[in-house]
C-alpha cells in the first residue's frame, strides 16, 4: 500500500459513519459563470485577487479554474506550499464574493504516472509533458489529493470535477488504452474520497466533449453510476443541440443526474481569421449576443444546474475572453453580465423573410445560436415541404425551397429545436 492509498484509507476510515448513501444537493437555482486562468507553478496569491475581482465585476455565480495534479503534488503525495498559498487566496476570496469554485483536477505528476517509460523518461517537474495525460497507476493516489482539497476548502467549493475530457480524441488530457474503463475507476475512487472530507461537496463526473452518448454509454457499462452528483460536459458546436443530446443517452440510462456545462464559448477572433481551436471565429458582437442568449436559453433547462462560460480573459492563442488581454471590457462583458444578472431575461427570436428569386421562393433569416432549425412550407394548410439546417457564422440561414412549390401561395414557419414551434417565425406569399 502506497503512502497516498494509506492516507485515503485513513480518511475514509474517519468518516465512514457520516457518509450519506446518496448525496444531497440543495437547489440553488440556475449558476452562471466563467472559466478563469488556472494555477501554474509560477502562480502567486495576486493572481488570485485579480481573478476574483472581475469575476464579481462580472456578477459571476461561479467560478471554473484547472488545479493540476502535477502542481499540488509535483514530487509525491505531500501538497506543495506555493500551490495551497495561491489556492487558499482564491478561494478566500471567492468565498468573500459570494462566488463559489468548480476546481477541476487532472495531469498527473510524473511519480504517479502510467505513461510508458520512454514518455517517462522526457517528464520533469516544471515542464508540461505527455506524461501528464496518462492517469495514475494508483487511483487512491489521485482520490487522496481530492479528499484533501475537500477536506481543506469544503464548503467554498460548487464542485470537484474528476478529470478533464477524457473522451477527447487528441489524448491532451487522458492518454491510452481502455478510457472508459479506466476514467471510470478513477471516479469510482475519487467519490468516497471526496464525500469522505466533505459529504457536501459535490463531485462531477464525466468531463465529456462528446455529445453522440457512446463515451457515456461506455461509461455506464463500466459502473459510474453512483460514483457522481452531476455530469460534466464541455460543448462548443450546437450548444443546447448537444445537451439535449447527452441528455437524452443520460435519459436512456436511467440517470437523472444534472448536467454542467463547464465549458462553452465563442471565440471573437474575426475577420483576422476564420478559425482558431478548431472553432469558427465571430465578431465581438456577435460573440455577445450569442453568449448572452444562449445563456437565456440554457436557464429554462430544468436539467441543466450551471453554465461555465469559457473564459475571463484572452490569452496570445485565443479570443474567447470577455476581456482582452489588457484587461478591457468586450461587449461580451456586458452580455455576460446582464445574462448572469437576469438569466429569465429576454433572447433573440427567430426572424423570418419570404422573396421570390425568379422560378422558385428563398427563406432567409436569422436566430439565436446553438441548435438545428426547422423550416416547414405549407400550401392550403397542407405541409409540403420540410428542412432541417444549421445557420452560418453570423446566425443568418438562407434556404432555397423547391420550384415544384411555386412562387405564390406559400405559408413558410421558421423554429429553433431548443425553444419548439411556440417561437416560430412565419412568413406568407
Amino acid at each position: 500500500m502506497t503512502r497516498a492509498t494509506r492516507r485515503l484509507a485513513a480518511l475514509l476510515a474517519v468518516a465512514a459513519t457520516a457518509l450519506p448513501a446518496t448525496a444531497a444537493h440543495a437547489s440553488t437555482g440556475f449558476l452562471g459563470g466563467v472559466n478563469i486562468p488556472g494555477l501554474t507553478d509560477g502562480s502567486v496569491p495576486a493572481e488570485a485577487d485579480h481573478e476574483i475581482a472581475q469575476a464579481k465585476t462580472l456578477h459571476a455565480r461561479i467560478v471554473r479554474i484547472d488545479f493540476p495534479w502535477a502542481v499540488f503534488e509535483p514530487t509525491g503525495p505531500a501538497l506543495d506550499p506555493q500551490a495551497l498559498a495561491f489556492s487558499d487566496r482564491l478561494l478566500a476570496d471567492a468565498e468573500a464574493a459570494h462566488i463559489k469554485v468548480v476546481a477541476t483536477v487532472a495531469t498527473t505528476p510524473c511519480w504517479a504516472s502510467s505513461a510508458p517509460a520512454s514518455i517517462l523518461r522526457e517528464c520533469a517537474l516544471g515542464r508540461d509533458g505527455k506524461a501528464g495525460s496518462w492517469p495514475p497507476t494508483d487511483d487512491g493516489a489521485y482520490a487522496a489529493l481530492l479528499g484533501a482539497l475537500a477536506q481543506r476548502y469544503g464548503s467554498k467549493l460548487a464542485a470537484i470535477e474528476v478529470w478533464n475530457e477524457p473522451d477527447q480524441a487528441n489524448e491532451d488530457y487522458f492518454a491510452g488504452p481502455e478510457k472508459a474503463v479506466r476514467y471510470a475507476r478513477l471516479l469510482r475512487a475519487a467519490y468516497p474520497a471526496v464525500k469522505a472530507a466533505s459529504p457536501s461537496t459535490m463531485v462531477l463526473g464525466g468531463s465529456l466533449v462528446g455529445s453522440n452518448g457512446n463515451f457515456l454509454k461506455a461509461l455506464y457499462a463500466a459502473g459510474i453510476k453512483g460514483y457522481y452528483d452531476g455530469l460534466s460536459v464541455h460543448y462548443y458546436n450546437l450548444t443546447l443541440g448537444s445537451l439535449r443530446s447527452i441528455r437524452e443517452t443520460q435519459t436512456a440510462n436511467g440517470d437523472s443526474k444534472p448536467l454542467w456545462l463547464d465549458e462553452f464559448g465563442w471565440t471573437s477572433c474575426w475577420p483576422g481569421r476564420r478559425i482558431e481551436q478548431e472553432q469558427a471565429c465571430v465578431s465581438r458582437k456577435v460573440q455577445a449576443l450569442n453568449l448572452r442568449n444562449a445563456l437565456r436559453e440554457m436557464a429554462r433547462a430544468p436539467y441543466l444546474a450551471a453554465a461555465t462560460v469559457y473564459k475571463l480573459e484572452d490569452s496570445k492563442a485565443e479570443s474567447f475572453g470577455a476581456l482582452t488581454r489588457t484587461g478591457a471590457h468586450k461587449p461580451a462583458f456586458r452580455g455576460l453580465r446582464e445574462a448572469f444578472d437576469r438569466p429569465s431575461g429576454p433572447f433573440s427570436r427567430v426572424t423570418t423573410r419570404l422573396q421570390r428569386r425568379g422560378s422558385h421562393l428563398l427563406v432567409s433569416g436569422s436566430g439565436p445560436v446553438g441548435d438545428f432549425l426547422e423550416l416547414e412550407a405549407s400550401i392550403g394548410g397542407r405541409l409540403r415541404f420540410r428542412a432541417l439546417f444549421t445557420q452560418n457564422r453570423f446566425n443568418e440561414y438562407a434556404v432555397a425551397l423547391p420550384s415544384v412549390l411555386g412562387t405564390r401561395g406559400v405559408s413558410v414557419r421558421v423554429f429553433q429545436y431548443w425553444t419548439g414551434p411556440a417561437r416560430a417565425s412565419h412568413a406568407s406569399i
